[in-house]
C-alpha cells in the first residue's frame, strides 16, 4: 500500500494529489473501479486485450531503441539463414 507523508507546512490538497498519483501509477484505482461492479465477459476480454496491446506497444518501443545488432536483452542478434554476408564458397 503506498504511503505519503505530509511534510510540515504542506497543504493537504498537494499530499492528496501525490497519494492519488501513486495509487494510479500502481493500478490500485483501476482495480477498485473494476471490482466495484460486476464485469461481463465481454468487458473482461476487452480489458485484457487493451492490456496486451499496451504491453506490445511498450515492448515494441523498447526493441525500437535497442542498439543496432543487439536484441532488447543485450545479446547479439542472430543473422537469418540466407541473410547477407559474404557469398558462400562454391566447390566444383
Amino acid at each position: 500500500m503506498p504511503k505519503v507523508t505530509v511534510k510540515k507546512g504542506e497543504p493537504i490538497d498537494r499530499a492528496l494529489k501525490r497519494l492519488k498519483s501513486k495509487l494510479e501509477s500502481e493500478g490500485i484505482l483501476d482495480e477498485v473501479r473494476r471490482l466495484r461492479a460486476f464485469e461481463t465477459p465481454l468487458q473482461k476480454s476487452r480489458r485484457k486485450a487493451r492490456a496486451a496491446a499496451k504491453r506490445g506497444r511498450i515492448k515494441f518501443r523498447v526493441n525500437l531503441h535497442a542498439p543496432a545488432g543487439e536484441s532488447a536483452e543485450g545479446a547479439p542478434a542472430a543473422t537469418p539463414a540466407g541473410g547477407g554476408g559474404a557469398a558462400p564458397e562454391t566447390t566444383a
